[in-house]
C-alpha cells in the first residue's frame, strides 16, 4: 500500500444479464486483489458458469470470503465486467469505486446517476495508455467470435459455400481499426482456421476481403457498389458521430439476398439521449449471448428496435453485445491479466479519488478512465468518440 493510503475492501458481484452470460473474474485476479486489500468479498456462486466453485476462490487467500450480491456491492472497491443496471448503483456506498465497462460516452443517464450518488467510477473501456490505446480489451475475441458465427450462418444458408467449385467469398469489413484488423484476419480464415483448412482440403476457393476506412465509407455510391458484391458485411467501424448511421437501412437492399451481416460494434439505440445514439448499420437488432443470430423474419427484429427506425430492408444478421463471452474462460483469463496491475495501482492509491493525473503509468491510465476525467472533459455529456468495443 502507498504511504497513508487506507487498506480497502474489494467486492466481486456476479453480473449475469442473460442466461448465456457465464463469465466471472477468475481466482487469479481475485487473489491478486486480496494481496492488496484488507478483505475481498465474492458473491457466492462466482465462477459457476465456468465450472468453478466458491472453494476455488476461497482457498487462494484467507482474506477472501463468499457472501451475498448485496454484500459484494457494499465494499470499498467493486469490480465487475459489464455495468450494473442503473437501479443497482444504489447498492454501492457513496465514495466507493466501481470498476466496469461503463461506456460513459454513450450512456448519459448512467453518468448522471453515478455522479449523483458520488461513485468514483472507472470505465474499463476508457482506460488508455499514453498512446491512447485501450489496456483492457479483447478485440481479437470480438472479431473472431463474430466472424465464426457469421460463417456458420453462411454455411447453413448459402449452398455455394460448400461447393468445391464455388466462387471466392467476398467479405467487406467496415473500419480497419483495433477490431477491424482482427476481422480481416478472421475473414480470410472463414472465422476459424479449422474451417479454412477443411475448405482448402476440398480445393474450394477462399475469401477476398476488402477493408474500408473513413476515406471510403463517406463515398455513398462507391460503398453501395461494393455492397452489391458482398457475401458478408462485417461492421467494425468507429464513428465520430454515433447519432448518424454509417450504413442507412436502404443500403441493405444492395446486398445480395444470401448475404450475412456481422455486427461487431453493437452500439445501442439511445434515441432519448442528446445527442442520440443509433446503430451503425441502421435497422438491425442488437443481440446478446442468449441470442445472436437473427433471420430477417425473426419477430425480435422489430421488437428490439425503437419505433421510427427503418427496418424495411433486412439480411441475416449476427450481432452480440458480448462477443468475447462466447469463449468465457479464455476471455476472463485475458481480462484478468490486463486488469491485475491496474487493480494493484487503484488499491494502492486508496481508490478512484486518490488517483493522480501525473502519477506513474498505470495511475495515469486509470485517471483517463475515471468518471471524474470524463465529466471534466465532456461537461455537456457529449459522445466520447471512442466507440465501444464491448465487454
Amino acid at each position: 500500500m502507498a504511504d497513508g493510503a487506507p487498506e480497502l475492501t474489494c467486492g466481486f458481484p456476479r453480473m449475469h444479464k442473460e442466461a448465456g452470460e457465464r463469465r466471472d473474474y477468475l481466482p487469479d485476479l481475485v487473489a491478486a486483489a486480496a494481496a492488496n486489500a484488507r478483505e475481498v468479498v465474492v458473491e457466492s456462486g462466482i465462477g459457476s458458469g465456468m465450472s468453478l466453485t466458491d472453494d476455488d476462490y476461497l482457498k487462494r487467500d484467507p482474506r477472501i470470503r463468499a457472501s451475498s450480491n448485496e454484500e459484494a456491492f457494499a465494499q470499498d472497491v467493486v469490480i465487475t465486467l459489464r455495468s450494473p443496471e442503473t437501479e443497482e448503483f444504489a447498492k454501492l456506498r457513496p465514495g466507493a469505486s466501481l470498476v466496469a465497462m461503463l461506456h460513459f460516452g454513450t450512456r448519459p443517464a448512467r453518468v448522471a446517476r453515478l455522479t449523483e450518488l458520488g461513485i468514483g467510477a472507472i470505465a474499463l473501456d476508457r482506460i488508455l495508455d499514453d498512446a491512447d490505446r485501450r489496456l483492457v480489451v479483447n478485440a481479437r475475441g470480438v472479431a473472431w467470435n463474430g466472424l465464426d458465427a457469421a460463417f456458420d450462418v453462411l454455411e447453413d444458408t448459402w449452398p455455394p459455400l460448400l461447393d468445391p467449385s464455388g466462387p471466392p467469398v467476398r467479405a467487406l469489413v467496415l473500419g480497419p481499426g483495433a477490431i477491424g484488423r482482427h476481422a480481416v484476419d478472421a475473414a480470410t480464415k472463414l472465422g476459424d482456421p479449422r474451417r479454412r483448412d477443411a475448405y482448402m482440403a476440398m480445393g474450394r476457393a477462399g475469401v477476398i476481403v476488402t477493408a474500408l476506412g473513413r476515406n471510403i465509407t463517406g463515398d455513398a455510391s462507391l460503398v453501395r457498389r461494393l455492397l452489391s458484391h458482398a457475401d458478408l458485411l462485417a461492421d467494425a467501424s468507429q464513428r465520430d458521430d454515433p447519432s448518424e448511421p454509417l450504413v442507412p437501412n436502404a443500403w441493405l437492399a444492395d446486398l445480395p439476398p444470401h448475404a450475412v451481416v456481422c455486427d461487431l460494434v453493437v452500439d445501442p439505440y439511445l434515441l432519448e439521449a442528446e445527442p442520440p445514439t443509433v446503430r451503425s448499420i441502421e435497422g438491425i437488432p442488437r443481440g446478446n449471448l442468449d441470442k445472436y443470430r437473427f433471420a430477417p423474419t425473426d419477430p425480435d427484429w422489430c421488437d428490439s428496435i425503437p419505433e421510427g427506425i427503418p427496418t424495411d430492408h433486412r439480411r441475416l444478421t449476427v450481432t452480440c453485445y458480448s462477443w468475447p463471452g462466447v469463449q468465457p474462460f479464455e476471455c476472463m483469463e485475458l481480462y484478468g491479466s490486463q486488469l491485475a496491475p491496474l487493480l494493484d495501482t487503484l488499491l494502492s492509491r486508496g481508490g478512484a479519488d486518490g488517483l493522480r493525473e501525473d502519477g506513474a503509468y498505470h495511475e495515469r491510465a486509470l485517471c483517463r478512465g475515471s468518471l471524474r476525467t470524463f465529466v471534466t472533459t465532456h461537461p455537456a455529456g457529449v459522445h466520447g468518440g471512442r466507440g465501444p468495443l464491448g465487454p
